[in-house]
């Protein structure tokens, strides 16, 4: 999977609306890039579901980011996690601009408690 992806995965903390096909989820992001993140939940949506993620950093506004399920990891592999990796799909400057200062935030955050993930 790595070889496919385009951007570089930090793991986070962060958590995350998620609303597509008639349902919402609150969840944990488990890692995060400009091309998408890992949300981490057993009741993800199908693959090729369409949804509209919104992250909310702290106390800045809400970032809103259309996404597309690319691929599942079923509770039956239970060496990881459950739930869906979702790509994020045509972000506009402002938007990938405010994603960005996220990641970087949490890179910070990451050497400040020395986690290596």
């Amino acid at each position: 999977m790595s070889e496919n992806r385009k951007h570089t995965r930090i793991p986070t903390q962060l958590r995350c609306w998620c609303e597509g096909d008639n349902v919402t989820l609150y969840a944990r992001i488990t890692n995060l890039s400009e091309g998408g993140l890992f949300l981490r939940t057993s009741t993800p949506l199908a693959r090729g579901a369409r949804a509209v993620v919104r992250l909310t950093p702290g106390g800045d506004p809400a970032i809103h980011a259309q996404a597309t399920v690319v691929w599942l990891r079923e509770e039956e592999e239970r060496a990881f996690p459950p739930g869906m990796g979702l790509r994020f799909e045509s972000l506009d400057g402002e938007t990938l601009g405010r994603l960005r200062q996220m990641i970087s935030q949490q890179k910070q955050n990451q050497v400040k408690v020395g986690w290596a993930g």
